[in-house]
């Protein structure tokens, strides 16, 4: 014969092929959504007698939608995950377009800082320490540049400073591109920080 019969499994068989393609980790971030889907299953299971007339091949077409529905949820999730990973390696401290100096740029930190928004505030004073660096000339004027490569550049002029320019850099990520929450003491921090490099002697190279 041209074409072999496709192998049918049994119910315990195709329960398990089910139940390990569900857990895939594709699946778990849609949980809610998919769970349903999985109950539905669990009951078409239970309640079609599979020794009946036709019932192998109603298996097998399960099977195949089962496998089409993992096949669109892993081209809908994949983008979206490549997109956040994007969303963070491009996190930039200021665009072309923002043109405020290191002064407007604190003021601007104090002016959240008055109206309680701590997340603000931190993501500004970060910003006003890389225009003070990009003034000085310490950093090269670079529209686009994340925190990450800002924290790495300044820490390589002020050895001193490098272990809190990284911990700067990583709660502006978290702030603006984390969405996590800031405090006062994080502003605080981020003050002390930009009035102890500016006052700081850049390292010989």
């Amino acid at each position: 014969m041209l074409f072999d019969v496709p192998v049918v499994p049994d119910a315990d068989q195709a329960r398990q092929w089910l139940e390990r393609e569900l857990t895939d980790a594709v699946y778990r971030e849609r949980e809610s959504l998919l769970q349903r889907f999985w109950d539905w299953l669990s009951d078409l299971f239970t309640s079609v007698p599979f020794g009946g007339a036709g019932g192998p091949w109603w298996l097998l077409g399960v099977l195949l939608l089962v496998a089409l529905i993992a096949v669109i949820a892993f081209r809908v999730a994949g983008p979206v995950r490549r997109a956040e990973r994007r969303d963070v390696r491009s996190a930039r401290v200021l665009d072309s377009g923002d043109l405020r100096d290191a002064e407007d740029l604190r003021a601007a930190a104090n002016s959240a800082a008055a109206a309680g928004d701590w997340a603000l505030a931190v993501a500004e004073r970060f910003r006003a320490l890389v225009r003070a660096l990009e003034d000085r000339a310490v950093l090269d004027e670079r529209p686009g540049r994340t925190a990450r490569e800002a924290a790495e550049a300044a820490a390589q002029r002020f050895g001193a400073h490098a272990d809190r320019l990284h911990h700067a850099g990583a709660l502006f990520d978290g702030v603006v591109y984390g969405h996590h929450d800031a405090r006062p003491e994080d502003d605080a921090e981020l003050r002390e920080l930009d009035r102890a490099v500016e006052r700081a002697r850049v390292d010989a190279r």
